[in-house]
């Protein structure tokens, strides 16, 4: 069965993927599409609204998720993309760094609700507002996910999420220390492409990566500025010719994406 990977990337600007700074984005569009994908205009530049709205496929009128606490969510009408294939049969995996509400209870959460094997990797007492420590926690991840990804039989769908340009964005700014901060996300990046490609199905996985929002040049987001609401995101697979016009132009495309590649109807009901 075709495996399906999702790795999330928070807070990275678009202008910030240039070929020398992020070549294993670059080379996962060039194999099939890099895009901006603009944050529409009901869906507030948060990380909770606009995860939510990849994950689940709909819009904030329907999960209702408006903020970083995710309480009063929609998501038993409108689950997430992991939980669908779950109920669905497929084996999934949740790898999360840092964020407690995408993969616990806390503020709302979570927002993968139903998945084979959750990972979440808390940090350290102190480490909330440390890019290094969010760094170190990346990696972590990244070493999980990268296993996890080698290993056979390997989940059908997977979502690994970093966060350590989002926070060092919020805590210095755009400037060198953020850049330096998404090439290392990039090199990470590049392992769970690779670790994939090395699978002996490797030509039949999707990848997809995407990112929730920009920054500002002096750090934070949350308003409607260029920089801030221009996300993106990049993907291959079998189905997606390079060249071709991309299939995801808005944060709303991915889920039905995923549920393409991995052959799961959507919704499923029951």
């Amino acid at each position: 069965m075709p495996g399906v990977l999702v790795i999330g990337v928070d807070g990275v600007r678009f202008d910030a993927l240039g070929e020398q700074a992020t070549p294993s984005i670059r080379g996962l569009g060039r194999a099939g599409f890099l895009t901006p994908v603009p944050v529409d205009d009901v869906t507030p530049t948060w990380s909770g609204p606009c995860w939510a709205t990849i994950a689940t496929g709909v819009t904030v009128a329907e999960h209702a998720i408006v903020a970083n606490d995710f309480t009063g969510h929609r998501l038993a009408e409108f689950p997430d993309f992991l939980s669908v294939a779950t109920k669905a049969g497929r084996s999934t995996f949740l790898a999360v760094s840092g964020w407690p509400p995408l993969a616990t209870t806390r503020d709302g959460g979570p927002l993968f609700a139903e998945v084979t094997r959750r990972e979440f990797l808390a940090l350290p007492p102190g480490g909330h507002r440390d890019p290094a420590r969010w760094g170190d926690n990346d990696e972590n991840v990244a070493t999980l996910a990268e296993r996890v990804l080698s290993g056979d039989p390997a989940p059908d769908v997977s979502f690994v999420y970093l966060g350590a340009v989002d926070i060092t964005g919020h805590e210095l700014g755009a400037g060198s220390e953020y850049r330096t901060a998404v090439m290392t996300m990039d090199q990470r990046v590049g392992r769970l492409v690779a670790a994939v490609r090395a699978r002996a199905d490797g030509a039949d996985w999707t990848t997809i990566v995407v990112t929730d929002h920009g920054h500002l040049d002096a750090g934070g987001h949350g308003g409607r500025e260029p920089e801030v609401v221009t996300a993106w995101a990049a993907a291959a697979g079998p189905a997606i010719r390079p060249g071709a016009r991309p299939v995801i132009t808005r944060h709303t495309h991915i889920a039905p994406l995923v549920f393409a590649a991995a052959g799961v109807r959507w919704p499923v009901t029951g």
